[in-house]
């Protein structure tokens, strides 16, 4: 049986994980090239915006007793960032690689999603429809930009 305490570790985790996808989207965002990749750009904001609204119904959540529950760093988080900045600084910014780093940051989340459903089962039934509609969502998100990444030159 979970506890508050135990779901409010759960919810922070995601939580922590989707501000690592807004920070490898403004990553990416600041790496387009401003007069092409138009498409990207917006599809970009968008997921940042998406992130945004999935945080705002999952911090709720995320309290314990009247505060919250910490935010813990997530190592893949980090890996992606990382990533992200340090192939970005060796391709040249071109499309294809940016797609290929936010592919990367989008399997940390789907990861990160696929765990917590597993370990949702005694969760509150509400949360743990929050926590598959945003699964399906991001996982809808992946594979868009996957297949971005695939049609790239």
């Amino acid at each position: 049986m979970y506890t508050s305490e135990t779901t409010a570790e759960i919810i922070s985790d995601l939580i922590q994980i989707n501000n690592d996808r807004i920070d490898g989207y403004t990553r990416a965002l600041e790496n387009l090239k401003t007069d092409s990749d138009q498409d990207l750009r917006r599809l970009f904001e968008d997921y940042i915006q998406q992130t945004n609204q999935f945080n705002s119904e999952l911090l709720p959540f995320a309290v314990i007793d009247g505060e919250g529950s910490g935010q813990r760093m997530h190592i893949s988080g980090k890996l992606h960032r990382f990533w992200l900045e340090l192939k970005a600084s060796l391709s040249g910014h071109d499309r294809k690689s940016i797609l290929e780093e936010c592919e990367r940051g989008e399997d940390a989340s789907k990861k990160a999603y696929e765990k917590a459903i597993q370990e949702s089962p005694d969760l509150p039934i509400h949360i743990v429809s929050i926590i598959r509609n945003h699964a399906q969502r991001q996982k809808a998100a992946h594979d868009h930009v996957r297949n971005l990444r695939d049609a790239a030159q």
